[in-house]
């Protein structure tokens, strides 16, 4: 059987990404490589207890545009209200405007945000998600 075993995007600022993806949801350094056979910069970034990476790339020639709505990716937590409490007192825009509205008629609780480069991360409320994330963005 297959494993899916990472997702690349592009990044503008590597080490901007990189904290802005452990700052604000929690990843983790796995691995690093200053010149790769192609000549990027890759970073793997992980969430404890999770296989599956996210490969940040950059390059100092490679022109990069997010086109807007063209793709995101999903993360689990165990509470989004007090998940996304947390990230807009760290400055990030939580939307769509009033996301937390939308959660008094029921149905699944998700909201978003935008990373530096304008990929959208959803944020999907999952009661098997890993708790010790939330604990680790509040020491931050």
């Amino acid at each position: 059987m297959a494993v899916f075993l990472h997702t690349r995007v592009r990044v503008s600022n590597l080490d901007d990404s990189i904290n802005w993806y452990c700052d604000h949801l929690g990843f983790k350094v796995k691995s690093r490589s200053d010149k790769s056979p192609a000549g990027n910069q890759i970073v793997h970034l992980e969430l404890p207890g999770n296989a599956h990476t996210l490969e940040l790339t950059y390059s100092p020639d490679y022109d990069l545009q997010v086109q807007e709505d063209l793709m995101h990716f999903a993360i689990g937590v165990p509470d989004l209200v007090e998940f996304c409490d947390v990230l807009e007192k760290a400055g990030l825009e939580i939307w769509p405007d009033e996301w937390k509205k939308q959660f008094t008629s029921g149905g699944m609780k998700m909201a978003f945000i935008t990373d530096p480069d304008g990929y959208e991360v959803e944020l999907l409320e999952r009661k098997d998600a890993a708790g010790d994330q939330l604990d680790v963005l509040k020491e931050s």
